[in-house]
């Protein structure tokens, strides 16, 4: 029998229990520094966003730790588009704790903290019960922490943060968490995903499915999570999800920190982190979010730009001020209020604004719009001018 995935077993209704979870997948094995040696050969990269090689990170941490390391499970997932994580947590706590324990022996970390997005009511609950039901020895040095609910909150300096001293915001780097993390240890942050892949990586070894948990939505016939193997394509995802409903006009891939590409273009592209990155492109969080035909581009990126600047760690100009003056620029040119010159200053500006920031989240909203003026430089031009809308065919003028 071929190892299974993560979503094979039960219904997804409902959190499989701890005695369901071992019965039908064996005990979690000892974890040790062996391996390490085995998620590289895997391949698995971190599935949180930056798509890290978790053996690189995770030998980072080892070789810092005098068994006093900490291993923090990330699952605030902030994102507003993703819901992955959730499903995870919600129905297979048990592999993402298994994968957690196996972290923590494989660094040497005493201590795990199960860090949940508050809003995230039920994953919550279902991570608290399912800690209740391992045994002590298991249970012993780990806890769940409730995350605030922002969209920084999940960005790993800011977790760090909030597990030492209660601020769910960035921090300047360096030092990073593997340097110096929670209470001043060497700390791996690792996203619930990968932790589950650690999980089954644990058990099955190179005989371990190679699959990707990706969030569809828009305009689709059914949007929700699916599960992928390895090596498929971005246009089977969406055929999992009975495809797009009106044919499509343009595709967000990876979330909000993603960007904009034109569906056709990217349907025969593979579900493949590194491999997109080779394309200018990202699958973040494994998000593949479908516009319809008939929305506009334009005012759907100034609603994300908008939700970035509210959303930002607020510490430094690049946010504070460049961020902002980026969303009222991009929300007058979708409302047709543009200004003369209020293209050309998004374009200058979103160029401008990368790398200087305290975080990564100016770098992340800078290439959502950059992608934006791309694929929707028509529709751009059009708002700026006042003419009626390429997608929509309607005039914005404002009030």
């Amino acid at each position: 029998m071929s190892a299974p995935a993560l979503l094979d077993g039960p219904a997804l209704d409902a959190p499989e229990g701890h005695d369901a979870h071992v019965a039908r997948l064996g005990p979690a094995p000892r974890g040790s520094a062996a391996l390490i040696d085995v998620l590289e050969r895997s391949g698995l990269r971190g599935r949180g966003g930056a798509a890290f090689p978790v053996a690189t990170k995770w030998r980072a941490v080892a070789q810092r730790s005098r068994r006093d390391a900490v291993v923090l499970v990330n699952g605030a997932e902030g994102e507003p588009l993703s819901a992955k994580d959730r499903l995870l947590m919600e129905t297979r706590p048990h592999l993402v704790l298994d994968g957690a324990a196996l972290a923590a022996q494989a660094v040497g970390a005493r201590q795990v903290v199960v860090y949940v997005g508050e809003e995230h009511r039920r994953a919550l609950a279902v991570m608290q019960h399912a800690l209740s039901e391992r045994d002590q020895r298991e249970r012993r040095g780990t806890r769940v922490l409730a995350s605030p609910a922002r969209y920084v909150a999940g960005e790993e300096s800011a977790a760090v943060r909030f597990v030492n001293d209660g601020v769910a915001l960035p921090t300047t780097t360096p030092p990073r968490p593997f340097e110096r993390g929670v209470g001043g240890r060497p700390t791996l942050v690792q996203n619930v995903e990968t932790l589950a892949h650690v999980a089954l990586i644990g058990r099955y070894g190179d005989a371990a499915r190679e699959t990707a948990l990706l969030t569809l939505s828009g305009a689709v016939r059914h949007r929700g999570v699916v599960e992928v193997a390895g090596g498929s394509s971005i246009g089977e995802a969406l055929a999992r999800a009975g495809g797009a409903v009106d044919g499509g006009g343009a595709l967000l891939l990876g979330g909000y920190f993603g960007g904009w590409v034109d569906l056709d273009q990217v349907v025969h592209m593979p579900v493949d982190a590194a491999w997109l990155r080779t394309q200018g492109m990202a699958l973040g969080c494994g998000v593949v979010g479908v516009l319809p035909a008939q929305r506009c581009g334009v005012a759907e990126t100034a609603r994300i730009i908008g939700y970035l600047a509210e959303q930002s760690a607020r510490q430094c100009g690049p946010c504070v001020f460049g961020l902002r003056a980026i969303a009222e620029a991009v929300q007058r040119i979708a409302t047709g209020a543009a200004t003369d010159g209020d293209l050309a200053r998004v374009q200058r500006w979103s160029q401008q604004l990368a790398g200087r920031g305290a975080c990564r989240h100016p770098d992340g909203a800078a290439g959502l719009l950059q992608s934006a003026l791309r694929v929707f430089a028509e529709d751009f031009a059009a708002h700026q001018a006042r003419r009626p809308c390429v997608a929509t065919g309607e005039r914005r003028v404002a009030a």
